[in-house]
């Protein structure tokens, strides 16, 4: 073989003694092999598996029986250990897990809130006896003022009147300007704990469904703001002197909502604030509002979602917390019929200290 190559080289013109250059590549031994190439001169590291002319087929075969006879035996001593239990729920272990994870979803997307408390702290429980002893003007609050007379309106079985109701609202807007303002200071912004609301006090509905927007003149009502600014309008509403109920024109999540503790469908609310956002729009903005993608916001589930009253005197104060929560951007309420005389009890605190309480 070596002299056919030889021949190959020479009549291409090659070395002249390729035999001798084989000869001198043959004793180079400075360079070592890669570690990674498989040196061809040593013996093969299982040699019982390699078909040569020192190991006749009947040595393969018999290594080959040996590796399928190991097999054998590890699959036998799988199949002694003990299978696991089926899972084979019941019918009422299933319908528990679903339960479990459709409560699990409802927590996180309606967070159970903190339940009130039966009573204000003794000291100012004491303090609300004391301002309800108090005669003539109790508090006031830039505008608006509450008299002693009005103050009693709050006792248990009273219906509120629209002084206590619009001093109400106006320490909503007083927290609300004073949130913006301390996040202004501190350079925030986004979403805080308290929304950018305004309020209209009781006499707006009466004005707007008794005169209409321009009769009554409602566009001085916003001559120094700007209420498509604002995240939401708080506005309570007066049934014919016979009931409270609560509405908000939602700018945030684009929803006319309606709150009534006697389950009753406000139709024509949702139409009148309309037409107010749209008359208010051509007289600032100068063009009609747009309405795409608003809602008449209707709870599914009314006696879940809006608390309901269980007598004829407690609508006032159902309102107010209406107002109260819809000013923090709460999509639910963390109140109901038995909280009634603690919430009475605290508004006559908040009104008398002309603040709001932010511990429950």
């Amino acid at each position: 073989m070596i002299d056919q190559l030889f021949e190959i080289r020479r009549q291409r013109g090659g070395w002249l003694d390729y035999r001798a250059y084989l000869e001198k590549v043959s004793k180079i031994e400075d360079l070592e092999p890669s570690p990674s190439l498989v040196n061809l001169h040593e013996p093969p590291p299982f040699p019982e598996l390699t078909r040569s002319r020192s190991a006749p087929s009947y040595q393969i075969q018999q290594a080959s029986d040996g590796f399928i006879h190991r097999a054998l035996q590890n699959a036998k001593e799988t199949l002694k250990s003990k299978p696991p239990p089926s899972f084979s729920p019941t019918l009422d272990k299933l319908r528990l897990a679903k339960l479990t994870k459709a409560q699990e979803i409802e927590d996180r997307l309606r967070p159970k809130k903190r339940p009130l408390p039966a009573s204000l702290p003794a000291d100012d429980e004491a303090e609300v006896d004391t301002l309800l002893s108090k005669r003539g003007i109790i508090s006031k609050c830039v505008r608006e003022q509450v008299s002693d007379k009005d103050l009693q309106r709050l006792k248990p079985g009273q219906w509120l009147n629209d002084e206590i109701i619009n001093f109400y609202g106006q320490l909503l807007l007083l927290r609300s300007e004073e949130a913006a303002s301390k996040a202004n200071k501190e350079n925030k912004s986004g979403k805080g704990k308290f929304l950018n609301a305004h309020y209209f006090n009781t006499f707006f509905w009466s004005k707007l469904t008794g005169e209409g927007y321009e009769k009554a003149r409602l566009a001085k009502w916003t001559k120094k703001i700007d209420i498509f600014s604002k995240d939401v309008i708080l506005i309570p509403i007066n049934h014919g002197n016979a009931h409270w109920s609560g509405a908000a024109i939602n700018l945030r999540q684009k929803r006319i909502e309606s709150y009534d503790s006697m389950t009753f469908e406000r139709p024509f609310v949702y139409r009148a604030l309309r037409g107010y956002l749209d008359a208010e729009h051509r007289n600032k903005k100068k063009t009609p509002f747009d309405f795409t993608g608003w809602e008449d916001y209707v709870c599914e589930l009314s006696l879940q979602d809006t608390p309901q009253q269980m007598n004829g005197f407690d609508c006032g104060v159902f309102t107010c917390q209406f107002l109260e929560s819809l000013s923090r951007g709460e999509e639910g309420f963390a109140f109901n019929q038995s909280n009634m005389p603690y919430l009475r009890r605290r508004m006559i605190w908040e009104i008398g200290h002309a603040k709001l309480r932010d511990d429950a």
